[in-house]
């Protein structure tokens, strides 16, 4: 019997969490506060589960560095809060693979429909 959490083609995908914080406010660690926040995805090529958290985090960091933003040169940084999501690949990369799903609780279908987006609201 296979194992769900490993992934038999050596890929998993996950998504790590980052704020946006200016370094000198008072407010970063209050946790009523309101925070820019960035949901990143990745595809790691990975042994197990754990091996690929550990590549999500090791990459999350490197978007973490200080820096002097906006044309007032203050300074700012992305902190990483966590790993949000992580799951085995199961199948070849290739055009039409599947490489997430998400099981949901049952919905009224009015509800269930809230979730879809037409093709033009994807464009940011």
């Amino acid at each position: 019997m296979r194992d769900k959490n490993i992934s038999p083609v050596g890929w998993y995908i996950g998504s790590y969490l980052i704020r946006f914080i200016e370094l000198e406010d008072k407010k970063n660690d209050d946790p009523e506060e309101k925070f820019l926040s960035w949901e990143n995805t990745l595809i790691i090529k990975a042994d197990n589960l754990d091996d690929a958290y550990d590549k999500i985090v090791e990459y999350a960091k490197l978007e973490t560095e200080p820096y002097k933003g906006g044309s007032e040169g203050i300074p700012v940084q992305w902190v990483f809060e966590g790993v949000t999501e992580l799951l085995p690949i199961y199948q070849e990369l290739e055009d039409g693979a599947e490489v997430m799903w998400a099981e949901r609780k049952p919905r009224k279908l009015k509800n269930l429909r809230k979730l879809v987006r037409s093709k033009g609201e994807f464009s940011q």
